[in-house]
């Protein structure tokens, strides 16, 4: 971890560098521009607000659109900064062959870029609050927390994913499958409330329930999807219990992600 914060120091102007180019090149021909980076939150709290008409989803006397936004804010910028760190080596091919650098900066650039796009939803985020009259109480300081857990988070998988991309081309190609599968085991579509309530009052999976929900936080975007819900719409505090399994999870994986990243690196030019 400590190696990761070196890194980001020392090269902090190439990493600007690439994020400026991954955002210009991407945008560039585009009518739209970078407004392109919120139409996916948009169109899918959409089509969950739909499915929801039909289907029926407690959410308490919040509006299930507000609190569905909020939700996608972290998955989104998880799931994007992960599908772009995983392919960002191998999408650098030519640059990583000319000169050597820290091949970690391109997750970290990666994730950066993703970052730009995700002060763009909190701006559509704060004008659904302003509609729906919901004022953020002083638990939205926990919000930059949250969101370097989420960059935590990403980066575990992403140096992971990166390394074992650069030698077996499928792991891009599957990574956005299983980042989909997850999104329904994550409280994106319902709330987390809806799973305690099954699993911790109603006991819906018998002897199985209690351990099951702890299976069920060990993913950590379940922590920080129902904080960010907490703190900016609730005025409560994250739950911790939901928090901690995740959270010590990513913290054991963490340190072994980035050694095998490392590891690898030396025969990226090689392999590439």
């Amino acid at each position: 971890m400590i190696g990761i914060v070196k890194n980001v120091y020392i090269y902090r102007e190439l990493i600007g560098a690439l994020t400026w180019k991954n955002i210009v090149i991407r945008y560039k021909q585009a009518y739209l521009g970078i407004l392109w980076a919120v139409l996916k939150p948009i169109m899918l709290m959409l089509v969950f607000t739909l499915v929801k008409s039909f289907v029926g989803i407690e959410t308490g006397d919040l509006p299930y659109p507000l609190i569905t936004f909020a939700a996608l804010i972290p998955w989104v910028f998880f799931q994007e900064s992960v599908s772009e760190g995983v392919n960002s080596v191998t999408s650098n091919a030519a640059l990583i062959k000319k000169i050597y650098f820290p091949r970690e900066v391109f997750p970290l650039t990666a994730m950066v870029t993703k970052t730009v796009e995700l002060l763009i939803s909190f701006v559509i985020l704060a004008a659904m609050m302003a509609y729906y009259q919901i004022v953020p109480s002083v638990y939205a300081l926990w919000i930059p927390a949250f969101i370097l857990y989420t960059m935590i988070v990403a980066l575990t998988i992403s140096f992971f994913g990166a390394a074992m991309n650069v030698y077996y081309r499928d792991v891009g190609q599957a990574i956005p499958i299983a980042l989909s599968l997850l999104m329904y085991g994550s409280p994106v579509i319902y709330p987390l409330s809806l799973v305690q309530k099954k699993l911790l009052e109603e006991q819906a999976a018998g002897e199985w329930s209690d351990k099951l929900y702890t299976l069920y936080t060990l993913n950590p975007l379940v922590g920080i999807i129902d904080g960010f819900q907490n703190v900016l719409l609730k005025a409560s505090e994250p739950d911790l219990h939901a928090l901690y399994p995740g959270l010590i999870l990513t913290l054991m994986i963490l340190p072994f992600s980035y050694w095998f990243f490392k590891r690898a690196e030396s025969w990226f030019a090689d392999v590439i």
